[in-house]
């Protein structure tokens, strides 16, 4: 299949997002798998002790799965459909099947190791060394010393956990979207903050099965809560009716798992193929496995630090809570707390004793002014300049918006998307960055790094701007870190540059920092 008739077929530029539909999937899946399988065939015969006999080649065999997959994974996430899922689902396998046959390729394992020990490594600069000694480590868990039988084995565990993963996201955003408290009693609505209403109004207008029904008003109603964040949460912290609540957060905390959505079996699998995984590579227990790529040096230092932690915070935290239930009862509730009390009155004692609520921040943290204010920050700490450059960028929805990053000498080194808004239909909840193109020197070409910045902040409503609580600030802050890791590296090589090849219990601290 050509580039002109597939938009995943292309090999340099950003992902034409808008251009990409379900079935380009699975045909430029095959087709760079088939490519990229009799290529690695022909090369396993030419591989050399060397970087440039190495390495050079099987980066430049892999580029073209940045372009075929990496945005069919992306779109999974935040544009979510069936006819995405069945082709994410037929298309999966082949990619699996692709890492797998090069992680556990025997002639690219020798060369590496043969490179490590020869004396070109103490001419290898740091990322290289760091690339090699990971790609050793990575087939070496990937099973390339298993026996035929039990390699064989391990690639079907690993074709079922990919499978499990999936599956388990799409019951999550599927029961995410199945539930819906409807409120047409104003007398439940009392209490709650504009903003709550605003969105509960909204939620309610955007429902087919209300498209026939009057428009509900922020004042009046009708109102519809729904398990994302932007409703759940401001919901939890203001409606008075204790049923209600208790309604609302059972179906929260129990979402996928209750029918065909129903996680737990999915759960009980994942275990299971990971501990028969870890035995198969020689080790006790799969987190033994995990943490071969961690900085933590083993479980038992991982257990010290939670009761290091829950030691330093048991006390406080009973004093909280006996705090929390004194000032209820003292306004004459006396019925045992629970789970979904605690939010409620944990907003009222801060109103009492300190006189804000988070609606009452909201204004000063309106989207726009909180973006510039970030921009503005990252040109003080890292001297680098943000600009939209949104025209004739591709992107796959209307609220995502795309900048450059530029240096103090006022040129490009980096971009990004960024999506902030919540869409419960088809974009799944929580915050990330993940990575759009990696830095890499290709040829005499430098391709700069774009990232992905995904939030699933309140949106706005109507014509009235976003206005953000202070932990959504906290959390777009927090995914900016993320970001200006990938996107601030120096380094051109692309097993290194950015957030790849760090370890995943250290790839939090620049997010932290943010």
């Amino acid at each position: 299949m050509s580039v002109a008739a597939n938009p995943l077929l292309i090999d340099s530029g950003l992902p034409p997002f808008d251009l990409i539909e379900p079935s380009h999937v699975l045909p430029a899946v095959q087709q760079v798998v088939e490519q990229g399988l009799t290529s690695l065939a022909v090369l396993e015969s030419q591989f050399t002790p060397t970087w440039s006999g190495t390495m050079t080649p099987i980066e430049n065999l892999e580029r073209p799965f940045q372009y075929a997959w990496s945005p069919v994974g992306h779109l999974f996430g935040v544009k979510n459909s069936p006819e995405l899922r069945e082709a994410y689902d037929a298309a999966q396998p082949r990619i699996v099947e692709w890492s797998l046959r090069v992680r556990q390729s025997e002639p690219l394992y020798k060369s590496l190791t043969a490179l490590k020990q020869s004396p070109e490594w103490e001419r290898l600069d740091a990322a290289q060394q760091r690339i090699v000694a990971d790609r050793i480590k990575d087939a070496e868990l990937a099973g390339i010393g298993l026996p035929a039988e039990q390699r064989t084995r391990f690639n079907e565990i690993e074709q079922e956990l990919s499978k499990l993963a999936s599956d388990f996201s799409n019951h999550v955003l599927d029961a995410t979207k199945a539930y819906a408290l409807d409120i047409t009693d104003p007398a439940d609505a009392e209490g709650w903050p504009t903003t709550l209403r605003q969105l509960a109004a909204q939620a309610w207008n955007k429902s087919p099965s209300h498209a026939a029904s009057d428009p509900a008003t922020p004042e009046n109603g009708p109102w519809r809560i729904t398990l994302e964040f932007p409703l759940y949460g401001p919901f939890m912290d203001h409606c008075r009716n204790r049923s209600l609540r208790e309604q609302v957060y059972r179906a929260f905390v129990t979402r996928a798992s209750l029918g065909e959505l129903d996680n737990a079996p999915l759960i009980a699998q994942i275990l299971k193929l990971r501990q028969e995984k870890a035995r198969l590579l020689g080790f006790p227990h799969y987190a033994a496995v995990s943490l071969m790529q961690k900085m933590a040096p083993g479980v038992e230092a991982i257990r010290a630090m939670f009761a290091q932690l829950r030691d330093a915070s048991w006390e406080p935290a009973q004093r909280d809570l006996q705090d929390l239930v004194a000032f209820k009862e003292s306004r004459g509730d006396a019925t045992p707390i629970a789970l979904w009390d605690i939010p409620f009155w944990a907003e009222r004692l801060r109103e009492e004793r300190y006189a804000y609520t988070d609606e009452e921040v909201r204004p000063y943290f309106p989207f726009e002014r909180v973006l510039q204010g970030l921009f503005d920050l990252l040109n003080r700490l890292f001297g680098v300049t943000v600009r939209p450059a949104s025209e004739g960028v591709s992107k796959w929805h209307a609220d995502v918006r795309f900048y450059q990053v530029l240096n103090e000498a006022g040129e490009p080194i980096a971009a990004f998307f960024l999506d902030p808004y919540s869409r419960p239909e088809n974009k799944r909840p929580g915050a990330w960055m993940n990575s759009c193109l990696g830095r890499a020197q290709i040829g005499d070409r430098l391709q700069l790094p774009v990232a992905h910045l995904v939030c699933n902040q309140t949106p706005p409503v109507g014509d009235k701007p976003a206005l953000m609580t202070f932990r959504e600030v906290e959390t777009l802050f927090h995914e900016m870190g993320h970001g200006l890791q990938h996107m601030l590296t120096i380094i051109d090589r692309p097993d290194a540059a950015g957030i790849s090849g760090i370890e995943w219990d250290a790839v939090e601290l620049p997010s932290q920092f943010m």
